[in-house]
């Protein structure tokens, strides 16, 4: 059974932290640490930089086992200076389900998913957001703000309530009902705008001077792609320190996709993992797929994706401001971006219901949706081991009508119900 979380020997133990400086991720400009930043005086987003020399002689990867299997087992590559800071609902480290029958049934070596949806608030977004409060809390933030379709506004709301900072979520009217009513319980502030997420976007940032509140828009803050690249840490220690050859991601924002790239690098300057890296794959819905056109045009940014839609929300993000950061690791790492359509991604997501008994997000379900297009035209190939990111629980989003009515007071044709 795992530790109860206040008696997690990761929270209760001070330990050294490694960050040295953050760094603008287009000019790799130097920032100051310990200092609140959105974006960098240029406008892009920051990442964080480590002291890894340091940080390798401190500690080593087979000290992490005998650890807790949570998000707090990589302590030392995280950037929360002070345990105290730390706020926590037991991020547990998420399973590795492979979906066997359906690799036998199709000759697949490995195909292999990795289940977000066990994380607090039932989604990924909880590990960024737990980063972005933890360090809003040690910097001295006291209401946080962000635009969302969804789940990373469950997180905020779930995390900003344990610490007792005040949040506020703007979200498009068109939100799954059971995320927006997550949100409100947890203690948020909810606001619905008649618009997408890149319009909530700029509500939060033009409320900035007059309410106070910091903006947590994915990328506008350091601390969710720190976050965000405990899954490419995690993936890296369950599979004993090494990694598939590919990864297909749900991208929207693309902060995760963005972390694990950042994290395999780390772990490769570190010597726990070798120089081979899986080829990154964004995936996105066809009805919303920036990144893949700025990819499929050789670009590095991707312009605003006009009258996106989608029943996938969670990637319905028609600008990313990111977008350079995704290409690049896409690119760097031999990957690709690739969109599916809606009816494809409910068939994948009947499919691997049906035949795994795993229940995938629609935002998961591009994920294995994109890797049987991908296999159909040889941009992966059956002999390798690929893992697909189920972002969410899909207990969250609508379910299709099931079931046929039985009259208990007539008699029942057992035959027929075969």
């Amino acid at each position: 059974m795992p530790a109860a979380i206040a008696d997690n020997a990761n929270l209760t133990a001070d330990r050294p932290t490694f960050v040295t400086h953050l760094e603008c991720g287009m000019t790799g400009q130097h920032l100051p640490a310990d200092t609140l930043h959105n974006l960098s005086p240029e406008g892009w987003p920051i990442l964080v930089r480590y002291d890894l020399e340091a940080l390798g002689r401190a500690v080593d990867r087979d000290e992490l086992a005998a650890r807790p299997a949570d998000l707090w087992r990589y302590r030392e590559l995280l950037p929360v200076r002070k345990t105290e800071n730390i706020v926590s609902l037991g991020e547990i480290a998420t399973p590795l389900v492979p979906l066997g029958r359906i690799a036998a049934e199709d000759g697949l070596a490995s195909l292999i998913v990795k289940d977000e949806g066990r994380l607090p608030t039932g989604s990924f977004k909880a590990r960024g957001l737990c980063l972005a409060v933890c360090m809003g809390k040690e910097l001295g933030v006291t209401r946080m703000a962000m635009p969302t379709n969804g789940n990373a506004g469950a997180a905020l709301a779930a995390y900003c309530s344990r610490a007792g900072i005040e949040s506020y979520v703007f979200c498009p009217d068109d939100t799954p009902e059971v995320n927006m009513r997550e949100i409100a319980l947890q203690g948020a502030k909810l606001f619905k705008v008649n618009g997408l997420i890149n319009d909530c976007g700029k509500i939060v940032g033009d409320g900035k001077e007059t309410m106070g509140w910091f903006d947590t828009s994915t990328l506008k803050e350091p601390y969710r792609i720190e976050g965000k690249k405990t899954m490419g840490l995690e993936l890296a220690d369950q599979m004993g320190w090494t990694l598939p050859d590919v990864i297909f991601y749900p991208t929207g924002g693309g902060t995760g996709l963005i972390g694990m790239w950042k994290a395999f690098a780390e772990l490769e300057t570190l010597g726990w993992i070798g120089a081979k890296k899986p080829r990154m794959v964004a995936v996105q819905a066809s009805g919303c797929a920036p990144i893949v056109k700025a990819y499929e045009d050789g670009v590095e940014h991707a312009p605003v994706w006009e009258n996106a839609h989608t029943y996938a929300a969670g990637i319905r993000v028609p600008a990313a401001v990111g977008d350079f950061l995704i290409l690049r690791a896409v690119r760097e790492s031999g990957g690709f971006a690739i969109a599916v359509d809606d009816d494809t991604i409910e068939a994948a997501r009947l499919e691997v219901s049906a035949k795994e008994g795993l229940l995938l997000c629609p935002e998961g379900a591009a994920t294995y949706a994109a890797y049987k297009q991908a296999l159909a035209d040889g941009r992966v190939h059956k002999d390798e081991t690929a893992v697909l990111y189920n972002c969410a629980t899909g207990l969250k989003y609508p379910l299709p009508a099931a079931g046929e009515t039985l009259d208990r007071t007539k008699p029942i044709d057992y035959a027929a119900l075969g």
